[in-house]
């Protein structure tokens, strides 16, 4: 248990500067956990509506922090 605690709290010690609200870090640690989501798939998860998703994906893209592939978003490499 310890161990999993360590490596949770050193992922979040890595969040990108840019993540400035609970909502882009939410979205952002969410599609590193899962390598890629739908809007829809984020919405559902993570009980928040599309619209706010939307914004908050428009926001990781500006930064560079993530890309668009099809219908689906994940970190950029």
């Amino acid at each position: 248990m310890l161990t999993e605690t360590a490596q949770t709290t050193d992922r979040i010690d890595h969040l990108p500067t840019e993540l400035d609200s609970a909502q882009s870090k939410l979205v952002y640690l969410t599609l590193e956990a899962t390598g890629g989501a739908t809007v829809t798939d984020l919405s559902d998860g993570l009980n928040m509506r599309k619209l706010s998703i939307l914004s908050v994906l428009s926001s990781l893209s500006s930064a560079g922090l993530i890309e668009r592939t099809g219908s689906a978003y994940a970190p950029a490499n």
